[in-house]
C-alpha cells in the first residue's frame, strides 16, 4: 500500500453571519458598486409575468415558475409574497385576487415561483392546477410583506417552523441561505400529515447533506405511521422543541402554516423562552382579521406602485450612465413586452428518463458480516451502496454488470499518517490516522468532505455508515441507538480502533 503526503486542506471560510449581496452595494454611493441596483427600484410593483414551467410537488402542491413580461427581474426579500389576479371567469369577466409566497430565491431573479396547494374546495388553486400552464400571462403586484429574512445579520441564527404549505416562504429563505457565504445556522422543523406529504423534501435532504448550516427534521405530528417512517412524531410541543432545538431561546423564528398551528406555535415558543420579538408569523389562512390585514397590505402596495411607476422612467434616466443599467423599453402604454423565445407547453408529468442508479461493491465487505454487526445492517447498510463521483474510477471493474462499481479498498491511493486506515469508498481514498484523531479530522485534513454542523456529536449531521471495522464513539445524544446497530457513526466525535472502510 503506497502512501503520500498532501497539504492539510483549511476548513471553509465564510464571513460572520448573513447578508444579502444587494446590502452592501445599495448603501455605497461609487459608481461600480451601484449597478447593482440594476435590480431595479425596490418596492411593490405591477407587471406581467409568463408561466413558464410547472413542477408537481408532494403534498398536493403544483410549482409555477414566471418570467416578467418586460424582461426585468424581480426583485424581492426571501419571505415576501407577491399578490395575482387569476382570470377564472374568463378574459372579459373580474379576475379573483390571490396572494401567494414566493418559494424562489431573490439570488436568482430572472425567474420567479410560486407554489400551491390544490384545495378542492377551493376556487383560485384548483383552476390553477387545472389551467395555468406554460404561456399563460397574469397581472401580478409585488413583491408585499414584511415576513422576510433581513438584509444583514451579524448573528444569522433561525428556526424555521412549517406545517404543511407553510414550507413556501421558508423554502426560499432556505435557498437564500444556501446560495449564499455566511455562518449562519438553520433549523427547520418541518410538520406534514403524511410521510408522502413534504413538498421539496428531495431538495431539502440534498441541502441539509451538502450544507453544514442547515438541518431539516421532519415531523408527522400525532399520526400514525408504518415501521418505515424514521423521522420524528407529535405535534408541536414544549418538549419537542427541548429535544431538537435546545438552544430556540437565542434564534430568530420564522413559522408559516395554519392559524391554529401558529396560535400553539406562539404560545410554546413562549414557554421555551423564546422572546416575542424573535418570533415572525406568516399565516396562510387565517380569520376575518387576518385576512382584512393582508388587503390592507395589498392595497398600500398598489397604491405604492402606481405613484412608482410614475417615476421610474425618471429613475433610470438619473442613474449614471457608466453603470449600464438595466432599464425597461417604454412606449405610450407602458414598458414594453421583451421579446424572447416562444414559450412552448409541456406535459408536466412526463416521465424524464434517467440513467439507472450505480451501486458499489466493496470487496470484502458481504452482507454476512454485516448482518452481525446488527439486524438492520444488511438492509441499511449493504455490500452494495449507491455510488457518488468519487467511485468512478472504480466503476465496471467486475466486468459483468455495468451498474455495479466494485470497490476494492487496498487499490485505493493512501494520504496522511497513523496506525489505522480509513478506507474513504465513494471519495475513493485512503486515509491513515492516529487513535488521538477523529475521523472527521482526519477525513477533512485529506480533503474528504464530510459536513458537519455542531462537531460535537450533538446535531448528527456529520453521520455516515460504516461498512468495517471498529470506533470508539463518544456522542452527545446526535445518533440513536438503532442507527448505530445499523452501522452508522458520528465522525466528528469517533476515534479509530481498527482499520475502517466508510461509505463516504
Amino acid at each position: 500500500m503506497r502512501s503520500s503526503a498532501v497539504p492539510a486542506l483549511p476548513l471553509a471560510q465564510r464571513v460572520r453571519g448573513l447578508e444579502m449581496p444587494w446590502n452592501r452595494v445599495l448603501s455605497s454611493a461609487s459608481e461600480p458598486a451601484g449597478a447593482a441596483t440594476a435590480l431595479g427600484p425596490w418596492h411593490p410593483q405591477e407587471f406581467a409575468a409568463e408561466c413558464v414551467e410547472t413542477i408537481p410537488e408532494a403534498g398536493g402542491m403544483m410549482v409555477f415558475v414566471f418570467r416578467r413580461m418586460d424582461g426585468a427581474p424581480l426583485a424581492f426579500r426571501s419571505g415576501q409574497y407577491i399578490n395575482i389576479d387569476f382570470p377564472i371567469d374568463g378574459p372579459n369577466a373580474e379576475p379573483v385576487s390571490r396572494s401567494y409566497s414566493i418559494s424562489s430565491a431573490p439570488t436568482e431573479p430572472w425567474t420567479f415561483s410560486i407554489t400551491i396547494k390544490r384545495d378542492p374546495k377551493g376556487k383560485v388553486s384548483p383552476w390553477a392546477h387545472d389551467h395555468l400552464r406554460p404561456g399563460t400571462v397574469l397581472d401580478m403586484l409585488g413583491p408585499v410583506g414584511a415576513f422576510h429574512l433581513a438584509d444583514y445579520d451579524r448573528r444569522a441564527r433561525f428556526l424555521l417552523l412549517a406545517a404543511g404549505a407553510g414550507i413556501t416562504p421558508l423554502m426560499s429563505m432556505i435557498r437564500t441561505v444556501h446560495s449564499l457565504p455566511g455562518q449562519a445556522d438553520v433549523v427547520l422543523l418541518y410538520h406534514g400529515a403524511a410521510p408522502d406529504s413534504f413538498a421539496f423534501s428531495e431538495e431539502l435532504d440534498f441541502l441539509a447533506n451538502v450544507d453544514f448550516r442547515i438541518k431539516v427534521i421532519y415531523c408527522l405530528g400525532d399520526r400514525e405511521c408504518g415501521d418505515e417512517w424514521e423521522g420524528r412524531t407529535g405535534r408541536l410541543s414544549t418538549s419537542l422543541l427541548d429535544e431538537l432545538v435546545p438552544d430556540a431561546n437565542g434564534r430568530q423564528v420564522f413559522a408559516c402554516g395554519p392559524e391554529g398551528y401558529l396560535n400553539s406555535a406562539t404560545e410554546l415558543l413562549r414557554t421555551v423562552g423564546v422572546d416575542d420579538t424573535s418570533v415572525f408569523m406568516e399565516f396562510f389562512s387565517g380569520d376575518r382579521e387576518i385576512r382584512a390585514e393582508y388587503a390592507e397590505e395589498v392595497a398600500i402596495a398598489g397604491e405604492i406602485a402606481e405613484e412608482i411607476a410614475a417615476t421610474t422612467e425618471e429613475y433610470f434616466e438619473s442613474q449614471p450612465a457608466a453603470l449600464d443599467m438595466y432599464e425597461p423599453e417604454y412606449d405610450a402604454d407602458g414598458p414594453v413586452e421583451a421579446v424572447g423565445a416562444p414559450t412552448e407547453a409541456v406535459d408536466a408529468e412526463a416521465v424524464v428518463p434517467v440513467d439507472a442508479e450505480v451501486e458499489i461493491e466493496v470487496v470484502g465487505v458481504t452482507d454476512e458480516n454485516l448482518a452481525e454487526a446488527g439486524p438492520d445492517s444488511a438492509s441499511d447498510a449493504g455490500s452494495t451502496v449507491p455510488a457518488g463521483d468519487g467511485a468512478a474510477a472504480s466503476a465496471g471493474e467486475s466486468g459483468d454488470d455495468d451498474e455495479i462499481a466494485v470497490v476494492d479498498p487496498a487499490a485505493l491511493p493512501t494520504v496522511g499518517q497513523g496506525e489505522h486506515t480509513m478506507s474513504f469508498v465513494r471519495t475513493g481514498l485512503n486515509v491513515c490516522v492516529g487513535e488521538d484523531e477523529t475521523v472527521l479530522q482526519a477525513a477533512r485534513k485529506a480533503g474528504v468532505k464530510i459536513p458537519a454542523n455542531c462537531q460535537e456529536g450533538m446535531c448528527g449531521s456529520c453521520k455516515v455508515v460504516k461498512l468495517d471495522g471498529d470506533v470508539e464513539m463518544n456522542h452527545l445524544g446526535g445518533i440513536r441507538a438503532r442507527e448505530i446497530d445499523a452501522g452508522k457513526f458520528l465522525p466528528c466525535c469517533s476515534t479509530v480502533k481498527t482499520d475502517l472502510v466508510i461509505d463516504a
